[in-house]
């Protein structure tokens, strides 16, 4: 008799097993992950322009014309600031820290009114509101770099930065060739001259008087291989088009950390496509050793970055593994991480990510949402590692100064290393045409060379 009342409940735990299971198999195909798919064959990502072999594009541009800009209201660095500002209004726009504290953020209302404060300031000292003023900038990241930038954008002034690795004579070079006669400078000593500057704007208040698409926005002086240092001139329109190839995987939400020279591209490019949408950016204190701690308290979720940081991240994870045990459970859990990666998978919530690499991303905040590597080759072992432990995307690119900024930008969806060859995707670089020039030579049979052609 027991064992019949047995069989009984069985079969009721069957069916309510069997009810379990479609439940469970129902929300695992609701909520499981989905690949991210390629926006275009990963063997054809570029197009030859007019069918010249050697002059490629995006294949995702719909036909040769390139992008001068990404939304009609962004045609200058000073249009991009002031999207973000309608965007965001007194919202967070510039973050900055004391040792031990949290960040606190100046609005985008803010930093609008101080820039035309200092702009108006600028001109009642002499300088011209056209874009053959040229006004130096000596000063480590900081919110009033980004101040004094826009400060001169406001008025079609063209900024020239400085920074300390061009050495004394570089800088002089520099400054007699710009013919600059105003600097801006992050030391003490130089405090007071900027306040009385700032005195002569508030009482000033001359309205702004914005820059057009051709006005030059920055001389970028680069160290280059010989010689002296040479100016690459950019103007609006070349930061427009150039960041119209990344904007658009930005949000309003999106933090980004600033440590990388803002008198480089590469950050800068990165900044104004924060402001386009509103987004913040925090400032590091200043002092590299304690850059981590600045990501950990900001928790950014765009992550600039060059190769040497990241092996210095790879080194600093593994060093940290000392057990035999726990550096296999390590590996395999990066195993398992590397198999979704290879089919399209790109997740921070599974298994391996709650149990093994939550510290790891703790350590960066816990809120990133994509990485961009560039100015140097990174290690595929590296990458890949650090694109599983991290969950996140990472992108790698390559530009040079000339070209504003970005030339090639990696794919999404392809997850394998050293390729940049996507020129490029809707938000990725589709304002450039590349020219591939290949040559003969005693120690290589084919060296490839390649020039870029802007759209502005």
């Amino acid at each position: 008799m027991q064992f019949q009342e047995w069989l009984r409940s069985l079969r009721f735990s069957g069916g309510d097993s069997l009810g379990a299971l479609a439940s469970l198999t129902t929300y695992w195909l609701v909520t499981r992950p989905r690949p991210i798919q390629p926006p275009c064959d990963l063997q054809a990502q570029s197009i030859s322009v007019q069918g010249d072999q050697s002059c490629r594009r995006s294949a995702l541009l719909k036909d040769d014309d390139l992008l001068e800009f990404y939304y009609e209201d962004t045609k200058t660095v000073y249009d991009m600031f002031q999207r973000g500002l309608r965007i965001a209004g007194n919202g967070p726009c510039l973050g900055f820290r004391k040792p031990g504290e949290p960040y606190q953020w100046i609005s985008y209302t803010e930093v609008a009114e101080r820039a035309q404060v200092l702009g108006s300031g600028l001109l009642a000292k002499g300088c011209k509101p056209n874009p053959k003023q040229y006004v130096g900038i000596f000063a480590q990241n900081r919110p009033e770099w980004v101040i004094t930038e826009m400060a001169c954008y406001t008025f079609s002034m063209a900024l020239v930065p400085l920074y300390d690795t061009l050495g004394l004579e570089a800088m002089v070079h520099i400054l007699n060739l710009a013919e600059i006669s105003m600097v801006i400078c992050d030391k003490e000593d130089k405090a007071e001259s900027v306040l009385k500057i700032k005195e002569k704007g508030v009482t000033t208040g001359v309205p702004p008087g914005p820059p057009k698409p051709q006005d030059l926005a920055v001389v970028c002086f680069t160290s280059g291989t010989t010689g002296k240092p040479k100016g690459a001139m950019i103007t609006h329109g070349n930061i427009a088009s150039n960041t119209s190839s990344v904007i658009k995987i930005l949000e309003v939400k999106d933090v980004s950390i600033s440590y990388l020279p803002l008198a480089h591209m590469f950050e800068r490019m990165i900044q104004v496509s924060m402001f386009c949408h509103g987004a913040r950016v925090g400032f590091y204190q200043g002092d590299i050793s304690l850059l981590m701690d600045d990501i950990k308290t900001l928790k950014p979720t765009f992550f600039p970055v060059v190769p040497r940081l990241l092996n210095r991240i790879y080194d600093k994870i593994l060093g940290s593994v000392t057990s035999p045990l726990r550096r296999i459970i390590l590996h395999y859990a990066v195993r398992r991480k590397q198999a979704e990666l290879s089919s399209g998978v790109v997740r921070n919530n599974s298994m391996w990510d709650r149990l093994i690499f939550n510290k790891i991303q703790a350590s960066l905040g816990g809120n990133l949402r994509f990485i961009l590597t560039a100015s140097a080759p990174i290690s595929p072992t590296v990458l890949s590692f650090l694109r599983a432990t991290l969950g996140c995307l990472i992108f790698e690119g390559y530009g040079q100064t000339e070209c504003t900024a970005g030339c090639t930008f990696s794919m999404p969806g392809d997850w394998s290393a050293g390729l940049c060859s996507c020129l490029n995707f809707q938000h990725h670089y589709s304002s450039l045409q590349c020219h591939v020039i290949l040559q003969k030579s005693s120690f290589s049979e084919q060296i490839a060379q390649m020039y870029s052609k802007s759209s502005i």
